[in-house]
């Protein structure tokens, strides 16, 4: 069952309270508590649960402005309303700036109090909501099936609810690869709109001429090859989401036009001669900067304030190093499924691979790489020899060597070899000890020894979840 809404007022005149008390209580389902003083106020404040304070400025024991300031370093996000004499407004002003909501002026009628009071309580209620929503993000690492926990990501997490919640049209710029179509399909599931069409348009994939009829349609006989009319994307995502993705490669010509949709709410099929309304949101993303494209010239300086009303940034996969073990598991957990290959672990040394190398292609890159790792893992364990050589080759050393000395350098490839090439060969031998030791060259027992010393598990690589 919803709490209902707690009013605390404060004001050292009894007949003011008894009155104000009477008038709230008579036109809302709040509950009503009074002081009156300051000190009674900060008692009331310690015992009792409030949303919304009404306060008298001129209190004789404590004033209102140095109640304020209490109220304010107890609870940040406590909303204040200020009544004041008339004649005295720079108190009121000064209250605001010193962080109330809003003042009333004495003497005031019921209808303007009431609005205030009302205004102020759905205020604090959205400052609620929002730290219900900023402290449920913060315990969950999988948001709309974006995977993420550093703080930047949060932040992300925290603009697309927030945006998702009205139809303003947003640009998600990032790096190649770091899911910006996957921030667009979390706006569009979280809005209103989540059960019209979320259309995703490829900017760079198509010639102009195409690309046009494509957003908008044309008519029988527009030009060679228009046999039947069409209707253009646009129009397919009416009442729901359209996806400008890579909106930096589209041509000038498609950028004045697409001003005008966004300006006027309708579009011009090719070859027709009128135009049609469409209830579109739109969000489009780029990997480019916009900024340098408008001072060569090449996009629209009106049509980049349009889309730029909420910007979200992606960040790259290097500035997100704690979430890489998270999307590691996320990754293996789907693509274990996928082909069948449930229970895969990670080998030793493959971790540390993972970490090392630097993810130019950001979170795509890696989760193919999870994808091939789990497709090429011939045993139980997943190890570093069953992901691309590339990845290898330039993590092998650098992985080590970071500003080690010498010796520990040394040490550190010689561990890092020792840890994939017994992996790879324990992996080509089904984890029989006997065989690989023969394969290598060793006496059982030795490669025993170096089993141990490298923590790694021969019945790991026992049974294959082939």
């Amino acid at each position: 069952m919803t709490e209902k809404r707690v009013l605390l007022i404060v004001d050292d005149e009894p007949d003011m309270l008894v009155l104000i008390k009477r008038t709230v209580s008579r036109k809302t389902d709040w509950e009503v508590l009074t002081a009156h003083s300051g000190r009674d106020a900060l008692d009331v404040l310690a015992s009792s649960r409030v949303d919304l304070v009404l306060l008298d400025i001129k209190m004789p024991d404590m004033d209102g402005m140095e109640l304020l300031s209490r109220i304010k370093k107890r609870q940040e996000n406590s909303t204040v309303v200020m009544m004041t004499a008339y004649g005295v407004i720079e108190l009121a002003v000064e209250s605001i700036r010193n962080g109330a909501y809003d003042f009333i002026t004495k003497p005031f009628d019921d209808t303007r109090l009431l609005l205030t009071l009302n205004k102020a309580m759905e205020y604090q209620l959205l400052i609620h909501e929002n730290q219900n929503l900023h402290r449920l993000i913060r315990k969950r690492d999988v948001f709309q099936n974006i995977v993420g926990r550093c703080p930047k990501m949060k932040r992300v997490f925290e603009t697309i609810h927030m945006v998702s919640q009205t139809d303003a049209t947003a640009l998600i710029t990032g790096e190649s690869g770091t899911g910006k179509e996957l921030v667009a399909k979390a706006i569009h599931q979280l809005s209103p709109r989540n059960e019209e069409n979320f259309v995703v348009v490829n900017c760079p994939a198509l010639p102009e001429n195409i690309l046009e009829t494509e957003l908008f349609g044309h008519t029988k006989g527009a030009f060679t090859d228009a046999k039947h009319d069409k209707k253009g994307l646009f129009q397919e995502a009416d009442k729901g989401t359209i996806f400008l993705d890579e909106i930096g490669d589209l041509p000038l010509g498609l950028q004045t036009k697409l001003l005008r949709v966004l300006q006027e709410k309708e579009i011009k099929p090719v070859g027709h001669p009128r135009t049609f309304k469409v209830d579109v949101r739109v969000v489009a993303s780029t990997n480019r900067n916009l900024r340098e494209l408008m001072n060569e010239g090449r996009f629209r300086e009106d049509l980049y304030y349009r889309l730029n009303v909420v910007s979200i940034e992606l960040p790259p996969l290097r500035e997100r190093e704690e979430d890489l073990p998270l999307l590691v598991e996320h990754f293996l957990k789907i693509y274990s499924e996928k082909f069948g290959k449930q229970g895969l672990t990670l080998a030793p040394g493959f971790m540390e691979i993972i970490c090392e190398y630097p993810w130019h292609g950001n979170v795509r890159e890696l989760e193919n790489a999870i994808e091939r790792a789990v497709i090429m893992a011939r045993s139980r364990a997943i190890t570093v020899s069953d992901l691309t050589p590339e990845v290898r080759e330039e993590c092998a050393v650098a992985t080590c060597v970071k500003h080690l000395p010498y010796r520990e350098a040394k040490e550190g490839v010689l561990t890092s070899f020792n840890q994939e090439y017994l992996t790879h060969v324990l992996s080509e031998r089904r984890g029989n000890v006997t065989h690989a030791a023969k394969q290598c060259g060793l006496e059982r027992q030795a490669l025993q020894q170096l089993l141990r010393r490298y923590g790694i598990k021969s019945e790991d690589f026992r049974k294959s979840p082939l």
